[in-house]
């Protein structure tokens, strides 16, 4: 297991934008599929990132494509979450979890990551 500390979030207007970190300790990311969810009030938590560590592949939900931008640095065990242009439609807690390898297609598959952060608040004003 790897312990994971999300941190970043905050109250922005439509437009603004947030850098959220995913601080991991207990095992190194290099060998994890580290992934971005989020869950607005009332509804379900939906995938938002993914990075597979090796070769730089990431993966994005459709509507969050050419405005966030998932990244790691390895050498701080820290994962990142860019989020420009955000929209109010963005407000949700965001959660970063952690996967052991898992086939490129299943990245967003949320019962597959076995640590899970508390989550941090994104607010998005319009």
């Amino acid at each position: 297991q790897v312990h994971l500390v999300e941190s970043g979030g905050g109250l922005v207007q439509a437009g603004g934008s947030l850098r959220l970190s995913c601080a991991a300790s207990g095992r190194t990311l290099s060998s994890y599929v580290m992934a971005w969810f989020r869950q607005a009030p009332g509804k379900e938590r939906e995938f938002v990132a993914a990075d597979g560590g090796t070769g730089g592949t990431t993966y994005y939900t459709d509507s969050v494509k050419g405005r966030f931008t998932i990244s790691r640095d390895n050498s701080k065990n820290t994962v990142y979450l860019q989020t420009n242009s955000l929209k109010p439609e963005d407000t949700a807690i965001y959660f970063c979890a952690a996967a052991a390898p898992i086939p490129y297609g299943t990245w967003d598959r949320a019962v597959l990551y076995h640590s899970w952060g508390q989550g941090t608040q994104v607010t998005v004003s319009s």
